[in-house]
């Protein structure tokens, strides 16, 4: 049965669509078969994976409200062992419609359910909010994963996400538990930063993963080229970050082996 792990943050531009991707692409390098469920109506996922929204006929929209079954809406990507359930602006819409919808809050977990042992590994994309999508994917997800930038504005908003994951456990998903916070972007030069870091570490102290994803111009590109930075700049430092990341994720050493590989994929 596969893993379902949210990736949430109500701020902005912290990296959420970017770690979602990277890790699935490393994740499908080493064999494990991963779905991507981008619930951002700005589909970054989507782009990043490198699917045209407007080819698209079914998305995660046409699954939250009844309209399609999810493995009607879920397509291949090009890229290896990643299937993607993608996102288009009507996603926007579905705070409104789902008003209205019996179990409301429980839509995406009872998709999740139909399909979810097709893969090793489910990553949903939330979008930049505490709304009701973002509440779809906490109560279908196993646990948590927190992307955070080191600012000091970050720290109120991982105090409120941190009180909704508490609410969502003691109502709606019991058995919801927080996977960890890893911080984007980060610069270990600016004494903010570690700051930031050392303040997080102190009330979270079990949480913190060793692995700092810094700021690097091949992350940036990547989602512009639609691809995963692994298949973008293999040798780049924002894949090596992100490979530390998974061997961390899965209780592996931090040894990332960052030599170009060559993979065959195609789009089926």
């Amino acid at each position: 049965m596969g893993k379902i792990i949210a990736f949430a943050n109500q701020k902005g531009g912290v990296g959420k669509s970017t770690t979602v991707v990277s890790l699935a692409a490393y994740f499908g390098m080493r064999d494990k078969k991963v779905l991507c469920v981008d619930m951002d109506a700005q589909g970054n996922t989507t782009t990043g994976l490198g699917i045209s929204k407007k080819d698209l006929k079914r998305s995660t929209y046409d699954v939250l409200i009844g309209r399609a079954r999810i493995q009607e809406a879920i397509v291949p990507t090009a890229f290896q062992n990643i299937s993607l359930l993608p996102a288009v602006s009507a996603l926007a819409g579905a705070e409104i419609d789902l008003i209205d919808i019996e179990n409301r809050v429980q839509r995406l977990k009872m998709a999740l359910m139909q399909c979810r042992l097709e893969y090793d590994f489910v990553l949903i994309d939330c979008p930049p909010a505490l709304s009701l999508i973002t509440l779809n994917s906490l109560v279908a997800a196993d646990s948590v994963m927190i992307p955070m930038t080191a600012e000091y504005l970050s720290l109120e908003g991982l105090s409120q996400l941190y009180e909704t994951i508490k609410i969502v456990k003691s109502k709606y998903n019991s058995g919801l538990s927080i996977e960890g916070i890893v911080f984007t972007m980060f610069d270990s030069r600016l004494n903010l930063s570690l700051q930031v870091v050392e303040e997080v570490e102190k009330f979270f102290p079990d949480l913190v993963f060793k692995t700092k994803i810094p700021r690097n111009v091949r992350l940036s590109e990547a989602p512009s080229h639609g691809k995963p930075v692994f298949y973008y700049e293999r040798s780049s430092k924002g894949s090596e970050a992100y490979e530390m990341l998974a061997h961390e994720m899965l209780g592996e050493p931090l040894e990332p082996d960052i030599k170009p590989k060559r993979f065959i994929f195609s789009r089926k």
